[in-house]
């Protein structure tokens, strides 16, 4: 796997390895010192050649593809619609559609946790977003996305031939692209229609992302909403139902930390789902989700398009490399982690903040992930109502980390539910 030779790479003490791949120019720059300049400079970089893989799926006017000024005003307009009290709002949605899935589940019957969390993890995004209307068509939506997600799994450069061959794949994806705007579009229509005074408010994502203003009465338009839209769905379910995959793994192989985090819901909740204020109050399964993200961190790595040289440990960083920053590498280094390996969450729960260069699994800097907070809350929620439903053994675990856009395990998490 990449992440494991950039993390023999770091071992050695390299801080930054130069590769070349076709016409692109690599540079990896490894450990925390590295994190911390790309985080700290960002008028460096460039955001948009870096991920211009995600364009078909995203568009182009999302927030990760978005540079300087661009950037700055859509993320100040997407950035009311993921704060903590809006959060709040949203753990009713996200335990309702835990519970949903699980109901699905026959006591004694093994089952994929992974694929059915990853399901649970969809509705819930698409209800948060777009409320009950469209979370009603969100298998629906997921086969429609699933030609662009895979086409986006692959290398920029396999991407890019795709592109210039019009392969089936691409022309799959192209037509996907097409339905999930036509259904996005229309619900953006409709809020239009509605209009403020019934949109901004409780509720779902979207009225604030329609009807929001800044401070210079600036707001998103209907091709920004839509892109925005798109990117909370993709990133939202395939980043998050990894994670959740394998968090379910790692409490499958520790049995003594899944009693523990089921001591933690019994006692915090009583068996019943998380309600605001309640998240601060699970410490136990807050470390567990913290550590598991340390050891698989969706994106196992992160790019910058360098617009300008500079020097970093002795390596001369020219305008067009691509700059790669590795969470995955930073994360095993023994010289950050004490037993970087070792599945320890009690390790969060002595110092429960690290330095933004040494912990990194949503990036840093301005690009840092807008969504981390409502993941952080998504993944304790799903976690608390599969414990609730009762203590689980795992039956087969994930054979490797697969995915470029987010390390996933393959095949799956199988796991039993014992009756009770």
């Amino acid at each position: 796997m990449p992440g494991d030779w950039l993390v023999r790479r770091a071992a050695r003490g390299d801080s930054a390895v130069r590769l070349r791949l076709g016409r692109q120019r690599l540079v990896y720059l490894l450990g925390p010192a590295a994190n911390a300049a790309v985080f700290g400079h960002d008028e460096r970089f460039r955001a948009r050649e870096a991920f211009a893989a995600l364009e078909i799926v995203d568009g182009p006017t999302s927030v990760v593809l978005s540079d300087g000024a661009d950037h700055a005003r859509r993320r100040g307009l997407i950035r009311p619609a993921v704060a903590p009290r809006r959060i709040d709002g949203y753990l009713e949605t996200m335990a309702q559609a835990a519970d949903e899935a699980l109901a699905e589940v026959l006591p004694g019957e093994p089952f994929d946790a992974y694929v059915l969390l990853r399901r649970a993890i969809r509705r819930s995004t698409l209800r948060v977003l777009f409320g009950g209307e469209l979370a009603r068509r969100a298998d629906e939506v997921g086969e429609m996305l699933q030609p662009l997600l895979d086409l986006t799994d692959k290398l920029p450069q396999v991407l890019d031939a795709h592109r210039r061959l019009r392969t089936p794949a691409w022309r799959r994806a192209m037509t996907a692209r097409a339905a999930v705007d036509e259904l996005v579009n229309e619900q953006v229509r409709r809020e239009r229609d509605r209009g403020p005074d019934e949109g901004v408010g409780e509720g779902p994502m979207l009225p604030l992302l329609v009807h929001g203003r800044d401070g210079a009465g600036s707001g998103l338009d209907d091709q920004e909403v839509r892109d925005q839209a798109v990117t909370m769905i993709a990133a939202g379910y395939e980043t998050t139902s990894a994670a959740i995959g394998w968090i379910v793994y790692l409490l499958g192989t520790f049995p003594d930390w899944q009693v523990r985090a089921r001591e933690e819901v019994t006692t915090v909740l009583a068996g019943g789902a998380p309600g605001p204020g309640d998240l601060d109050r699970l410490a136990v399964l807050r470390a567990i989700v913290t550590e598991a993200l340390r050891l698989y961190p969706p994106a196992m790595i992160s790019v910058r398009y360098a617009v300008e040289g500079f020097e970093h440990d002795g390596e001369q960083i020219r305008p067009g490399d691509l700059v790669v920053f590795s969470p995955y590498a930073t994360h095993r280094d023994a010289q950050v982690y004490s037993g970087p390996l070792r599945f320890d969450p009690g390790r969060w729960l002595q110092q429960p903040r690290r330095a933004p260069e040494e912990y990194l699994p949503f990036g840093g800097g301005k690009h840092r992930c807008l969504g981390s907070g409502l993941a952080m809350a998504e993944l304790t929620v799903m976690l608390s109502r599969l414990l609730a439903h009762g203590e689980y053994r795992l039956d087969r675990g994930p054979r490797a980390a697969r995915g470029f856009a987010a390390m996933r395990p393959h095949p799956g998490v199988r796991i039993t539910i014992p009756p009770q």
